[in-house]
């Protein structure tokens, strides 16, 4: 298993994958970027997002002892960053619960990822069996990374690619008023994602907003550290955000080590957000 990944992992480093990129920006220069794991093993992680999603991995930079000090998976309309280290909680107990993605075969994904001694979790989610019909009236199913960022799968038998990102899912009280600040924030409309009527869209993904009925925490060092958008013409955008009050965590920056221009900001729930310049290159 350890060679055939290996095998498998230089030629997805050498060799971009048709289709595994960012969505194409809107008129306002935004489209979805990434979200970005804590993970307690970082060699396991990118079999996974190679072997199941049919991602290709990225290295950035290397630091003094020869580490990446950027590892990113590029998935179809987005990507996955990773972080080694420990998470402080499951992402079922923070305000960004979990994000999702469609895939062609349920029952084959599954299988397969059973077979490689990974848990479906949906009946520890909430619901009665392996899979239950979503909101959009399709096969769901939803599935634990190690470390505990929880991922939901929907079944779209019409796709073109076998994966695709598609949602990240917030759960918290006062979720109206969240929806509400990330539409003003980046200028988007509210619109209904099948029985979900708390939903907006940025290119590439959904963003869906729901109740809780317990506390949840914030999102800094658990298993989904942060999620994050691209954006063209960062550095006047931050201005931007800075006109309208927005508070930086950590203010604009380039970072050429790693190809990449940064700011983070915490919303009003405690989910940390980048925005990033860059990654619609790798």
């Amino acid at each position: 298993m350890r060679l055939r990944f290996a095998l498998l992992l230089s030629c997805m480093l050498a060799t971009p994958a048709l289709g595994q990129q960012l969505a194409s920006f809107n008129d306002d220069g935004i489209t979805y970027g990434h979200v970005h794991l804590n993970v307690p093993d970082m060699e396991r992680h990118k079999e996974i997002w190679v072997e199941h999603f049919g991602g290709r991995v990225v290295e950035k930079g290397r630091n003094a002892e020869g580490r990446p000090l950027l590892t990113a998976i590029v998935l179809n309309n987005m990507l996955v960053a990773l972080t080694p280290s420990d998470p402080s909680a499951h992402s079922a107990e923070t305000v960004m619960d979990h994000f999702g993605f469609k895939v062609r075969d349920m029952e084959a994904f599954l299988s397969k990822w059973e077979a490689d001694g990974l848990p479906v979790t949906t009946v520890e989610a909430g619901f009665g069996g392996r899979t239950f019909i979503g909101a959009e009236g399709q096969i769901n199913a939803f599935v634990d990374l190690p470390g505990g960022a929880r991922v939901e799968l929907q079944e779209d038998q019409g796709l073109q690619a076998a994966v695709t990102g598609y949602h990240i899912h917030f759960n918290t009280e006062g979720y109206e008023e969240l929806l509400a600040w990330y539409t003003e924030l980046l200028g988007l409309e509210v619109r209904p994602r099948g029985r979900i009527a708390t939903t907006t869209n940025v290119p590439g993904m959904n963003l869906s907003f729901g109740a809780s009925n317990t506390d949840r925490g914030a999102t800094q060092g658990t298993a989904i550290d942060h999620i994050g958008f691209e954006i063209d013409g960062l550095e006047a955008f931050c201005r931007r955000l800075e006109a309208m009050g927005i508070e930086f965590q950590v203010p604009y920056r380039e970072i050429p080590a790693i190809d990449l221009n940064i700011a983070y900001i915490i919303d009003p729930r405690g989910v940390r957000i980048e925005f990033t310049e860059g990654y619609d290159e790798y």
